[in-house]
């Protein structure tokens, strides 16, 4: 799969998303969100009408600039005898997927952090690929996994940020690159440290939308 002719996705100066000719939008039900060839899409948190921008970045005073202590956005290689996985937690939205599904190979609270030689590689591979923010890849046989298969399309994730899926263009101003440009996910609260990408703030500010 090929990045969609013209599909992209601008972070606007301190302001919303400005999207253009994305296939799909839905939100974490699964429903389909109205859509149009250009949206404003909320990214300061404060929209009464979300996932939509109505103007509230204005008020409060929203800034898309990084923040000094945010996470590095560096790639850590873990070596291991058949699986080398990579992860850049420069990027990564904490989800918790990874934790969830391979605890003895992704391992809170431990260093290193990861351990590739805890788990059938293949099965490793399966849960990396589950990781919406592109912060995970692996390399088996020599052969770099990074970017995967989706159907082109933005989820509103339940309070948390837009997986944007299937080779959407980030043009981002300031020069910001998603580590995979076929899936990685967009602040949507507007607490990130490392915006436009989610940190996970979203779990720390309480971020709400129950409409989606």
């Amino acid at each position: 799969m090929t990045e969609e002719e013209n599909s992209s996705i601008q972070p606007t100066l301190n302001g919303p998303y400005l999207v253009k000719k994305v296939k799909k939008l839905k939100n974490s039900k699964d429903e389909g969100l109205k859509s149009s060839s250009t949206m404003l899409l909320c990214r300061c948190g404060g929209s009464s009408n979300k996932p939509y921008c109505d103007g509230t970045h204005l008020k409060i005073g929203f800034t898309g600039q990084k923040e000094p202590d945010r996470v590095p956005d560096k790639m850590d290689n873990y070596e291991g005898e058949d699986i080398t996985i990579h992860d850049n937690r420069g990027v990564c939205s904490h989800r918790g997927y990874c934790t969830d599904n391979a605890p003895m190979v992704f391992r809170m609270g431990v260093e290193p952090w990861i351990d590739p030689d805890t788990q059938n590689a293949e099965e490793t591979g399966q849960v990396i690929k589950t990781c919406p923010s592109g912060a995970l890849s692996y390399t088996k046989e020599r052969v770099l996994f990074k970017d995967w298969d989706h159907a082109q399309g933005i989820i509103v994730s339940k309070n948390g940020p837009y997986d944007v899926q299937g080779y959407v263009d980030l043009e981002d101003p300031d020069g910001n690159t998603p580590e995979s440009k076929e899936h990685y996910a967009l602040c949507r609260c507007g607490h990130s440290k490392n915006k436009p990408f989610c940190g996970g703030q979203h779990w720390y500010v309480n971020f709400k939308d129950p409409k989606n």
